[in-house]
């Protein structure tokens, strides 16, 4: 299989995982009633919020499980695995009867699909960051790794976009009764098809190699043993990285409703073509790495997350112009794109082989359950006690210091442990 097979390869089962993941809180309106019958609304939407919450903490034990498999047994058979459970989750959730016909069994049944797909997708990020920026090439791996955070922000987006075709295409009783289960059928088939797409993928060469010269079956211990300052570099970039990216990507759109007082169509709307042109973005700021390296990449974009964020979020907020609040979103996230394009291989570029996977996932996954998973909480919590604008301190500072670890790093293009192409 060719280079650009192999990494498109890598990257398609990608989008598939985070299309699964994004499904469950894109159709929660329709499903929460069936499994929590009891209560009002705001009940049901918050007792299903609390097993999403759950699915978010697997993730780092799912990362560390299923980056010890990645580099013990290979790339590809994480990957596999990765998507093999996410598979199982979404087939899961489809097909549970609700509490009304199995009772307390139904969101018993929900936490445990929740579950798979958490470990499945904090065993994702690792496997496939590494795959792809071992398989990428050192002339172009920024641009090519880049493809990781394009088909992240597409899985958001097509889940997005399948749950709109459907209130389009069913009426509300239909959606309410069975409809909501078609996307996470949709989820499971497509997960089959990567699953069959990452059977024939070639393992890694990196992989190869440190199979062939018995230098495989290290683990955590040794990771923090040997390599304590790029564990702690991975945390510090991921922290601020994870909480802005969740400010503009699924925040947002609550603050264009809640804080500017846009409708929820309009704020939808903004808030999608947002992400479309975030994802469009990520390959050229990949290539731009290429060329000028990625230290210049990372302390653009922490440095410009900590000045923009504060006149951005009140620019947003006193605005009633939606292409201002587009633009203002957009200028934002064009800094934000100066790390999300190179998040993989950035990381990636800082381990052996035989910890690579390890390395990249665990600190990665803790920082992103820390900061990522409570950052629409802490915004809301923030705003609840009439400081809102104290979120933008919180969110600015996260982000000063992502950059002066940036500040601290090697530059990885020069100094990077993927030495083999």
């Amino acid at each position: 299989m060719s280079r650009i097979g192999a990494v498109l390869g890598g990257s398609a089962g990608n989008l598939v995982e985070w299309f699964d993941w994004y499904t469950y809180s894109a159709a929660t309106l329709y499903f929460a009633p069936v499994f929590f019958p009891r209560g009002d609304r705001t009940e049901q939407l918050l007792q299903a919020a609390a097993i999403f919450a759950v699915g978010f903490f697997a993730r780092p034990v799912g990362a560390w499980l299923m980056g010890r498999y990645a580099d013990r047994v290979g790339r590809k058979a994480a990957l596999t695995l990765s998507v093999t459970l996410m598979c199982g989750g979404s087939l899961l959730i489809a097909v549970t009867p609700g509490a009304a016909t199995i009772g307390v069994a139904a969101p018993i049944v929900l936490l445990l699909a929740r579950v798979f797909q958490g470990l499945s997708l904090g065993g994702e990020y690792g496997a496939s960051a590494t795959y792809i920026s071992e398989m990428a090439g050192r002339r172009h791996r920024g641009f090519w790794s880049s493809f990781h955070y394009v088909t992240l922000i597409g899985g958001q987006l097509t889940a997005l976009a399948v749950l709109i075709i459907l209130q389009h295409l069913l009426p509300p009783s239909a959606m309410a009764i069975w409809g909501w289960r078609i996307p996470f059928v949709i989820g499971a088939g497509l997960a089959a098809v990567a699953y069959w797409l990452r059977r024939r993928l070639q393992e890694s060469q990196s992989f190869v190699r440190a199979e062939s010269e018995g230098s495989l079956g290290a683990g955590m211990r040794r990771l923090w043993r040997e390599h304590p300052r790029e564990v702690l570099t991975v945390l510090g970039f991921s922290g601020g990285g994870s909480i802005i990216f969740y400010v503009y990507t699924t925040y947002m759109q609550k603050f264009l409703t809640n804080t500017a007082g846009f409708s929820k169509e309009q704020a939808t709307e903004i808030s999608a073509l947002s992400l479309i042109a975030f994802m469009l973005v990520q390959p050229l700021f990949g290539w731009l790495s290429d060329r000028v390296g990625r230290k210049p990449m990372m302390l653009a974009a922490f440095g410009g997350a900590t000045l923009v964020t504060w006149p951005v979020m009140t620019a947003v907020a006193s605005t009633r112009s939606a292409w201002v609040a587009f633009g203002l979103i957009f200028t934002a996230m064009m800094f934000q794109s100066c790390y999300t394009s190179i998040s993989a291989v950035v990381k990636a570029e800082l381990f052996p082989t035989a910890v690579r996977t390890l390395g990249v996932a665990v600190p990665y996954a803790l920082a992103n359950a820390a900061f990522g998973g409570t950052a629409e909480y802490a915004a809301l919590w923030f705003k609840q006690i009439g400081l809102e604008r104290g979120f933008y301190v919180y969110a600015s500072a996260l982000a000063a210091i992502s950059f002066l670890v940036a500040l601290a790093m090697k530059e990885t293009r020069v100094h990077s442990r993927i030495i083999e192409d």
